[in-house]
């Protein structure tokens, strides 16, 4: 499937990528970004100012942080790509190369949305001995009726840490704003028409876009597809509605299928196991952990949004299984508060949310049915919205068919439990010409994951064309693939 650019791309993208390149020349600097001398290694750094509301000019303005991955062959490139990699809370400031071609044709502009990582923030803690509220409220579930009304409790006080202390920022920090500033974006690069990647919650930054501006749209790629008429409206949680539990036993099934006699630990035992207390693992370090019921279902949905870590997956559960098996060490280090809270306004501004937040107990009890322990970890995350109290005239929740350019769509039709399929699939008839390439796969996002797929982005890219309706691409690996190769 390699043609003879994408081997020339890989051979210069291998070259380029030791280099640090210097900030561009002030004659060729797009119009309005600010360079900056230091940036990582390979990337040019810089930011935009933009209004801090689109409805009201006198309200100031708030800084947009962008980096530029510059095409390898500047002699024939072929225009910008702008880049999200979902959340909302996560930076998108130095994006990857996304494939050899791609990057040899086009410079990457990734950018941190506003309320996130080297872009304006918000700052809703004031004493460091606040996040420890935090970090018993967010990212888990109640088991018991005491327990929901402690992570309720718990909730409400971070919430109102945020009403008291974020400032006006927190009401400008919906999709439809930072849309507007994606556009101002495209407009200081110097390019006539979007040309974008977004992944997970980028591909509702996409969808919005698309229907603010329509007659702007080049080539939108959007991966991992949010259904934009689940996020942005209708009964119960916005995290009920999106139904991404749904694909939790999908991708179980066909992590278990793949996994056969590897997996010799009875999954369902393991989890009612954990309901009558924590089980003790050490991993790989040398730690010992104590297992919750509600991390394990934290730790099992990660390792299901990559099917490529299933060899993990199936050692931890192993590790639950048999104390005397080790369990993988986790990695990374804590999270951007600011940003994963700037993501949450962003979140709750977009998305119409029951203001009881007593209505979540039930909602993920329907959903627990469907999804075992997938339901109540997905509708939990949304708990914030039933009371913190923003909202943002910018915002934007339809239509969203608005004619545009085609728009490519991706997703993975094994289960996806961030972005389930059916989501994908429903979005393909919402928006007025979109095209849905499916990888058969399960996890979430498929660029990367299968020559089909990439190949497929760099005609799009290149040429505008989409790939016919129905077509399937075959992952390069499958889930153990690596160590059936050792």
């Amino acid at each position: 499937m390699n043609s003879p650019k994408l081997r020339v791309a890989l051979a210069l993208g291998a070259v380029v990528g030791a280099v640090a390149l210097s900030a561009p020349a002030a004659a060729a600097s797009p119009t309005g970004i600010v360079w900056e001398s230091a940036c990582a290694t390979g990337y040019q750094c810089g930011h935009l100012d933009v209004p801090l509301s689109y409805q009201d000019s006198s309200a100031g303005t708030v800084s947009i942080a962008v980096g530029r991955l510059p095409a390898t062959d500047r002699a024939h490139k072929l225009g910008t790509i702008f880049y999200n990699p979902g959340g909302p809370g996560s930076s998108g400031r130095f994006a990857p190369a996304l494939t050899p071609f791609l990057h040899e044709r086009f410079d990457i502009v990734g950018f941190d949305p506003r309320g996130v990582g080297a872009s304006s923030k918000i700052h809703c803690f004031t004493d460091p001995s606040q996040l420890e509220v935090l970090q018993r409220a967010l990212g888990t579930f109640p088991l018991t009726r005491a327990a929901e009304q402690q992570q309720i409790a718990d909730t409400r006080t971070v919430t109102d840490l945020c009403a008291q202390n974020a400032g006006p920022l927190a009401n400008h920090l919906s999709t439809g704003t930072i849309a507007r500033d994606l556009d101002r974006l495209r407009a200081a690069f110097g390019e006539p028409k979007l040309r974008y990647y977004g992944k997970s919650y980028g591909t509702y930054l996409g969808e919005t876009y698309a229907s603010l501006f329509p007659g702007r749209v080049g080539s939108l790629a959007l991966d991992a597809v949010d259904d934009p008429v689940r996020w942005s409206t209708g009964t119960g949680p916005m995290s009920y509605r999106l139904q991404g539990y749904e694909d939790g036993p999908r991708a179980l099934k066909s992590f278990l299928d793949a996994c056969a006699s590897r997996c010799t630990s009875d999954y369902d035992a393991i989890l009612d196991r954990l309901t009558t207390g924590p089980i003790t693992v050490t991993d790989t370090a040398g730690r010992q952990v104590a297992v919750t019921y509600q991390s394990a279902i934290a730790t099992i949905h990660n390792y299901l949004t990559d099917a490529q870590a299933a060899p993990q997956l199936a050692a931890f559960l192993q590790a639950l299984a048999d104390p005397a098996s080790r369990a993988p060490a986790s990695a990374g280090g804590p999270p951007d508060v600011d940003s994963l809270l700037g993501g949450g306004a962003t979140l709750c501004s977009d998305a119409a949310n029951p203001r009881d937040p007593a209505v979540w107990w039930d909602y993920a009890r329907k959903a627990d049915r469907v999804g075992r322990g997938f339901g109540p970890y997905d509708v939990y995350k949304t708990l914030p919205c039933a009371t913190w109290d923003v909202s943002d005239t910018g915002r934007y929740a339809g239509p969203w068919n608005r004619p545009t350019a085609p728009i490519l769509l991706l997703a993975n039709r094994q289960g996806d439990l961030e972005t389930p399929y059916a989501g994908a699939q429903r979005t393909e008839k919402l928006l007025a010409d979109a095209r849905l390439l499916t990888l058969d796969t399960y996890g979430h996002g498929s660029r990367g994951k299968s020559a089909c797929v990439d190949a497929s982005l760099d005609r799009y890219f290149a040429t505008g064309s989409v790939p016919a309706r129905g077509t399937v691409c075959a992952p390069d690996r499958g889930p153990f693939a690596r160590q059936q190769q050792k």
